[in-house]
């Protein structure tokens, strides 16, 4: 094939065949000879006064066999070879000119350059591709380039010009940052998972499932965490949060938080107290970083779920009915920013109910309100049923989240289970109000060892309960003040005495000299019992618990 008829169009072939045309004689130097110009050293006048020679004067061929790309011309729908460079003959060896360029080029179809070649002879439009592996491991940037013929009504009988860029060395130090990210990826996604619960405490009366999703691989993992703590008494601590930012940065703050949640969860304070003490903790830990959080507590006695919102996103409670209620106030600025008096509200959460925590990657899209993406998920919640877990993957796919996800998720799960038949029997309650005074005591031993008989404890627990019940009775007398209340209830696992009344000073154990008269009862009931704790309640006053654990069945 002969390489001027593909190569007319190229710059500066049309003006040399104009001046061969007219007779202007090109002389070549023969072979040893000297041009007259070179035979004297040229002075700095001769250099400034020597024209530069036009781009269109420069021999096109020997400008493409000196460049350091790998240039290729093809022509034709077979997309025959007419021309190589020399760059690309010493990157993949002599070319046959004239072959089809799949058989010519293998190069090129290993790339799966071939479509692309044809678009652009289709087209008449230049193509690049970018970063494209070769067989020998060099990377290279295509562009292709059409070269156009005379005959316009043959756009197919056209060329193309194949200019191939050497981008090996960005290509492996991008590969290499790829790497790198891919690394700190993976610890951030450790370090999280490291530092949410591996398993979750399972509390008596609630059944909960929890999932977290990390970001797709695009996406640097984010602070979610959540827990489920079990506070005693039969009262169960759920919390969820978001630290905002992204990395291992973030996981960290996360892991702090959650600590302190655990810390002062054990406390067993309100919850907008303990989002007040998070938020200054959040302040020390970064003044620069900022979490949201919901923090809950669900007492089975009251049957509502108590909670405080710091910027959190709503809970969602499902009632045994199947309607969805929206729990979205009261909610305060998110922790760490600091200057802001929390408060609780509460909502239902009795038998047959479920409840619904999650972070803003179930539902935050980029293109949709952020209310849509919530009641979206309120109705999915109000058609999920089956377990906890069930209900939490329903929900996770209902959202749309998958492996290439751009947020992390996590979403926590409870169900307050209606019993029925059997499991009825195994969680029971009982209450007497100490009215009187000091007569109230014997009162309450009799009604505990009543209620204890008619539950068929064994003895040895049946006793145990009657002697923390009468301690704890006596104390109240002693120091509190009414109404008072003794609570006995128990579970599939565990016997809870608790006393109420009027007082908000907290007893706390303390060790009482061989003269004292008094000063033993929560010492006794510390000894005896597998745990014990007090709190103050909403309306005023405290509440002394302990708990007996039952006697594992066969």
């Amino acid at each position: 094939m002969n390489f001027t008829r593909w190569s007319a169009r190229l710059p500066g072939t049309q003006r040399r065949a104009a001046a061969r045309t007219d007779g202007s004689p090109t002389a070549l130097p023969s072979e040893g000879s000297v041009p007259a110009a070179r035979a004297e050293r040229p002075t700095a006048e001769d250099a400034q006064a020597a024209p530069a020679p036009a781009v269109d004067e420069l021999p096109v061929r020997e400008v493409l066999d000196r460049i350091p790309a790998l240039v290729a011309l093809v022509h034709g729908a077979e997309h025959r070879l007419a021309y190589v460079n020399d760059a690309y003959v010493a990157a993949f060896g002599v070319r046959p000119v004239g072959e089809p360029a799949r058989d010519a080029l293998p190069e090129l179809a290993e790339v799966g350059l071939l479509p692309l070649l044809d678009q652009v002879l289709r087209s008449s439009k230049p193509r690049t591709v970018k970063s494209r592996k070769v067989p020998g491991g060099r990377s290279y940037t295509f562009t292709c380039t059409p070269v156009p013929v005379d005959a316009p009504a043959a756009p197919q009988e056209g060329g193309v010009l194949i200019f191939a860029a050497d981008v090996t060395d960005h290509a492996e130090a991008a590969e290499r940052l790829r790497a790198s990210e891919r690394q700190q990826r993976e610890t951030a996604v450790t370090l999280q998972r490291s530092l949410l619960p591996q398993e979750l405490e399972e509390p008596d009366d609630l059944r909960v499932a929890a999932t977290y999703h990390p970001g797709g691989t695009e996406t640097a993992v984010g602070g979610d965490w959540y827990d489920v703590i079990t506070l005693g008494g039969g009262r169960t601590a759920l919390v969820i949060g978001d630290v905002m930012g992204r990395g291992v940065r973030a996981a960290a703050v996360m892991g702090q938080l959650r600590t302190a949640v655990r810390a002062y969860a054990r406390l067993d304070l309100p919850p907008h107290e303990v989002l007040q003490l998070l938020d200054g903790l959040a302040m020390e830990i970064d003044a620069n970083q900022i979490a949201t959080c919901v923090y809950a507590v669900h007492d089975p006695n009251e049957g509502r779920l108590v909670y405080a919102s710091a910027g959190h996103l709503p809970i969602l409670v499902r009632d045994e009915s199947g309607t969805v209620l929206r729990a979205d106030e009261p909610t305060g600025p998110p922790l760490g920013t600091g200057g802001w008096m929390h408060s609780s509200g509460s909502v239902p959460l009795g038998p047959g109910s479920t409840a619904v925590l999650y972070t803003d990657g179930l539902v935050e899209r980029r293109d949709a309100d952020l209310d849509e993406g919530i009641a979206s998920l309120a109705q999915a919640l109000a058609g999920a049923t089956g377990t906890p877990q069930v209900v939490c993957d329903r929900l996770v796919r209902s959202a749309g989240v998958t492996a290439d996800h751009d947020d992390d998720v996590a979403v926590l799960v409870l169900q307050h289970p209606a019993r029925k038949g059997p499991d009825s029997d195994l969680f029971r309650n009982a209450a007497l109000e100490l009215l009187g005074g000091v007569e109230a005591a014997p009162r309450a031993r009799a009604f505990a060892s009543g209620v204890l008989t008619s539950w068929r404890f064994p003895p040895d627990l049946h006793d145990l309960g009657v002697l923390a019940a009468s301690e704890l009775v006596a104390n109240s007398l002693q120091h509190g003040t009414p109404p008072m209340r003794l609570r006995l209830r128990r579970t599939d696992r565990r016997l809870i005495v608790e006393v109420t009344d009027g007082d908000d000073h907290l007893p706390r154990r303390r060790r009482a000299e061989p003269a004292d008269e008094s000063g033993r009862g929560i010492s006794i009931v510390a000894t005896i019992a597998s745990n014990w704790g007090s709190r103050r309640t909403p309306g005023g006053g405290k509440a002394v618990w302990c708990e007996f654990a039952l006697p594992r069945t066969t």
